[in-house]
Formats: structure tokens, C-alpha cells, sequence
């Protein structure tokens, strides 16, 4: 199987750690991963401000550049989502590319039919279901099954877990005080597990709460799953 790795903006310029541990999981199980590097922004951030015409030409590239993989993993519900939700409503004959895009639960489970992927990991963990993921792509339990299997991690729910953490791109700009005021409920919720990593699907999200956790002296770690998955 030839996949594909989309690693985002936000991972490529600031967490590239995930989109290696994407690499060390897959090849782990036997998966031989692509980079391509015509790759670009999706044009996520240009659509939802309202820049759709300035958005085409990365649906374009994007729709190019990954044409010929069976699969595309995306460490980002959000930018997955904006691949199959936005995509074929752009730009026509996107569809099919669009179908064959998948954030990494999704095709560890639903193409690999993989949940354990070898890794191990002791650590106290609760788990935030960012907005994307639980609303757009509907990942559902996914990560956590996948999270469950990890050897020696202690999973712990969180409270509020469906509720936004306030980030949402420029919402967190726009909105600032209804922002600060999300996160505060969420940091508190996050505190109250005892959890030392705090786990997601998106590292935007993430840096949104690993912000407000540091601000206030929290010991919590904010980490992308992918980096749980691929500690052995």
C-alpha cells in the first residue's frame, strides 16, 4: 500500500516531531510512507476567512500532488476534514482524492484494521476530542481505542470532553474573551484528571491548551497522539 503523508502547516513549521511519529507508526506496521514535497497548504485558514477564489490553487496542488496514492494520512482532524468536507464542493473532480484522505485513527482502523500498534507508554493520559474530529469526521471512540491498547498508559477520562477548548484558527483572535473563557474550563477539567499528557487529534488545539496550562505552572504535557503511538 502506497501512502501518502500530508503533514500540515501547523505540524510541518511547529510540531514536526508528529508527523515523524506518523512514520515510525506506519512503518512500524509495515506501510511504506511517501512525502511528497510539491505538497502545500490545504487551504484551510483561506476558506474559513472567506478567501475561497485564493484557496483554489492549493485545492489544486493538493488534488495534483496526491493523485496517485491509495491512501493519505493527515495528522489533523481539521485539515482532514477541510479535505473531505470543502474539497468537492471547490473543486470538481476533487472527490476522489478527498475519499482516499484520512486522519491517522482512521486509516489505522478503518483500512488497516490495526488498534494495537505496538507502543508503549507510562503515563497518565486524558484525552481531548477536538471539534473537527468529534463533529466533522465523526472519529468517534477511534483514538481512544487506539490510545487503550498502548502498553502501560493509564487512560482517564475528561470531563467535559466534548466541549470546545476556544481555540477554532481566528476565533481565538476574534473572540478572545469567549476563547480565554473556554479554555479556562477546559484547563480546569484537564487538571482535575491528574493526567500528566493531555492527548489530541489536532496540534492547534493542543497549543491553545498547552498555552493556558503553561501560563497558570501546569505540569501537563499537551501531545498529539501519534507521538503516544509511536513510543516503544
Amino acid at each position: 500500500m502506497r501512502v501518502a503523508l500530508f503533514v500540515t502547516c501547523v505540524n510541518d513549521l511547529m510540531y514536526p516531531e508528529t508527523g515523524k511519529a506518523v512514520v515510525t507508526v506506519l512503518e512500524r506496521l509495515g506501510v511504506s510512507v511517501d512525502f511528497p514535497a510539491a505538497q502545500t497548504c490545504c487551504g484551510q485558514m483561506h476558506v474559513n476567512s472567506g478567501y475561497r477564489d485564493e484557496a483554489l490553487p492549493m485545492v489544486r496542488n493538493f488534488v495534483e500532488t496526491f493523485e496517485p496514492y491509495e491512501a493519505v494520512v493527515v495528522p489533523s482532524g481539521s485539515c482532514a476534514a477541510m479535505v473531505r468536507e470543502s474539497y468537492p464542493q471547490l473543486l470538481p473532480g476533487s472527490a476522489g482524492v478527498a475519499s482516499r484522505t484520512y486522519e491517522l485513527s482512521e486509516l489505522l482502523i478503518d483500512v488497516l484494521d490495526v488498534t494495537d500498534v505496538g507502543a508503549r507508554f507510562p503515563e497518565r493520559v486524558t484525552y481531548h476530542p477536538t471539534c473537527h474530529g468529534l463533529r466533522a469526521l465523526h472519529l468517534g471512540d477511534r483514538p481512544l481505542a487506539l490510545l487503550r491498547a498502548v502498553r502501560d498508559l493509564e487512560l482517564v477520562d475528561l470531563p467535559g470532553a466534548l466541549e470546545c477548548c476556544g481555540f477554532g484558527g481566528t476565533f481565538a483572535l476574534k473572540n478572545s474573551g469567549v476563547s480565554s473563557a473556554m479554555l479556562a474550563d477546559k484547563c480546569t477539567a484537564i487538571r482535575s484528571t491528574g493526567a500528566a499528557v493531555v492527548a489530541a487529534a489536532d496540534n492547534s488545539c493542543l497549543a491553545h491548551i498547552g498555552g493556558g496550562l503553561s501560563r497558570h505552572r501546569d505540569p501537563v504535557r499537551a501531545m498529539h497522539y501519534a507521538e503516544i503511538l509511536a513510543a516503544s
